[in-house]
């Protein structure tokens, strides 16, 4: 597949679905190895003057490991396709599939030296300037605390600068 490198605001995509309905997979390096996850909570917009992406990470997820340790991860969306493959990525451990990208149709490519794929629509490279671990005190609203964290597994926030955004063409 080819790829052109587009600018990110002027993209015409909904991020509401590309997010919630179709997913991404957040990706990183470490130590020469790759980790994915899939992911339907995030969002994009303008922070600090600059393009940014949220991706939101739970402390058990290995993959967590992979963005803390990199300077960098990239957010992949695929037109609502590789369901299958974004399930199984989702639902699957690297901690217990060290290989899990290997058991998917998915194949990996560098964006600029940085993980994503090659069945990607779009890539959005995303440099890390800010994390931070949700608290039980910071919510303003406790029943969202009992619905989505009743083991109190609070998610990590990502901020990312936008850095370089592909399409497929």
């Amino acid at each position: 597949m080819e790829f052109k490198e587009i600018d990110v605001k002027k993209m015409n995509k909904n991020p509401f679905s590309m997010i919630g309905d179709e997913w991404m997979l957040i990706t990183a390096e470490k130590e020469g190895k790759i980790n994915t996850m899939t992911a339907s909570w995030g969002g994009v917009g303008i922070m600090w003057g600059k393009t940014v992406a949220t991706a939101y990470i739970r402390p058990q997820r290995c993959t967590k490991g992979f963005v803390d340790s990199s300077d960098y991860f990239t957010l992949t969306f695929f037109n609502g396709k590789q369901k299958k493959a974004m399930g199984y990525l989702g639902s699957v451990s690297g901690y217990d599939e060290p290989d899990k990208i290997e058991k998917t149709d998915l194949h990996v490519i560098e964006f600029g030296g940085h993980p994503s794929f090659e069945e990607a629509a779009l890539v959005l490279v995303c440099r890390k300037l800010y994390a931070q671990e949700m608290k039980a005190e910071s919510f303003m609203r406790p029943e969202e605390i009992k619905e989505w964290y009743p083991d109190k597994d609070f998610h990590t926030m990502y901020i990312g600068e936008i850095v370089k955004a592909y399409e497929a063409r």
